[in-house]
């Protein structure tokens, strides 16, 4: 870590695993008697409690959201906006993130032990929603002692969460921020995420779930599903400028090896991801995504779900992201304005694409620095 870093990084971070004690009765029925969250916490909750934020990750996120492990150089996944006299500041807050239930990352998942059988759960591990995110998310407040979230704040999937959590338990939340999000998902993202599922299914050494029984991982499958989602975080504008249709040598070699700069790029891509992340659990989070539809119970009215909400919300969509595009943010907010919630809303211009949520952009860092700033002295922060 560099000195220049070190200045407003919150520094070296240990992750806590916290056991949550309580029965939690999932949306497909089961029930897990208890279960263990992996989270990371920056900053000192006051006195009164009233200054906790929560952040919630989007598809292949953790609960490393900020400063540095003592055995990795590179810092957290949103580094650049948590810390102090970052946006999320946190010498006026108590941000805590988690790696949600089912996660790959030491939280209670598919790669850790079912404590019933002594085995890995595998795909024995219940299918989750952002629902059952939100209540175990609930939970882990209760055990920190945190009756209401001054915000929660959540880009892409940790977006849908934020919403939930507005209509299911709106008293524990003042202020929402939903980052690069949408009030479903499209027929083209469920298909883009059934692609991504079949690849890893379609592996010979998926072994039905069971692959840690068989000592493989199904890496050609998630390596493929992660080129396939890497794609839609990116904008055309931005893959052109990064790539072009660039060859890495001078003359094609009229063979199917790496030849041109974005296969490369794809590549590496998936092969660091798995290394890092694991197959059933991807499975399990693009479902969950696929599922997301607060207005499911509401009569398929956005605008009724909205209406259990205390929060007062800002959203922010960003213009190359054709993934979560602003159309899908103005549904969002039209239906909070027909609902009589109080909401703001940006649209910032930017050409990544998706995942411009995740970069330090001036106009969205001033943005959530402003929108922040007045939730800290709104709590006494």
């Amino acid at each position: 870590m560099s000195a220049d870093a070190s200045e407003s990084s919150v520094g070296t971070v240990i992750p806590q695993l916290i056991d949550i004690d309580a029965p939690l009765i999932l949306d497909c029925g089961r029930l897990l008697p208890r279960h263990q969250l992996m989270v990371e916490t920056y900053g000192s909750l006051n006195a009164e409690a009233s200054n906790a934020i929560l952040i919630c990750h989007a598809l292949s996120g953790d609960h490393h959201a900020a400063g540095y492990h003592d055995d990795e150089r590179k810092p957290g996944w949103w580094d650049n906006c948590i810390g102090p006299g970052k946006p999320i500041d946190t010498s006026r807050f108590f941000v805590v993130s988690l790696n949600n239930l089912g996660g790959c990352r030491g939280s209670t998942g598919p790669n850790t032990v079912d404590p019933e059988t002594g085995r890995v759960w595998g795909p024995d591990f219940p299918l989750l929603t952002v629902r059952d995110w939100v209540r175990s998310q609930g939970l882990l407040a209760d055990r920190l002692g945190i009756a209401q979230w001054a915000a929660i704040i959540g880009g892409s999937l940790g977006g849908m969460q934020v919403m939930q959590w507005a209509v299911d338990l709106p008293r524990r939340i003042r202020h929402a921020v939903v980052i690069a999000a949408a009030p479903q998902i499209s027929a083209q993202n469920i298909a883009f995420n059934e692609i991504a599922r079949q690849a890893i299914l379609s592996d010979p050494d998926f072994h039905g779930g069971r692959y840690f029984e068989q000592g493989v991982v199904p890496g050609r499958g998630l390596r493929l599903a992660r080129m396939l989602g890497h794609i839609t975080y990116l904008s055309d504008a931005a893959m052109r400028a990064k790539f072009g249709n660039d060859l890495k040598a001078p003359q094609p070699s009229f063979n199917f090896d790496v030849e041109f700069e974005v296969e490369s790029y794809l590549r590496y891509q998936g092969e660091a991801f798995v290394d890092r992340f694991d197959a059933n659990t991807y499975l399990l989070m693009t479902k969950a995504l696929d599922y997301f539809d607060p207005a499911r119970d509401y009569d398929d009215s956005l605008v009724t779900a909205f209406q259990q909400a205390q929060a007062r919300f800002l959203v922010i969509a960003f213009s190359s992201d054709w993934r979560f595009s602003p159309a899908r943010s103005r549904e969002i907010v039209k239906s909070l304005v027909d609902a009589g919630r109080d909401v703001s809303y940006a649209l910032i211009d930017s050409e990544l694409g998706h995942d411009d949520f995740l970069m330090p952009l001036p106009d969205y860092h001033r943005m959530l620095r402003n929108y922040l700033s007045r939730v800290a002295d709104e709590v006494g922060a």
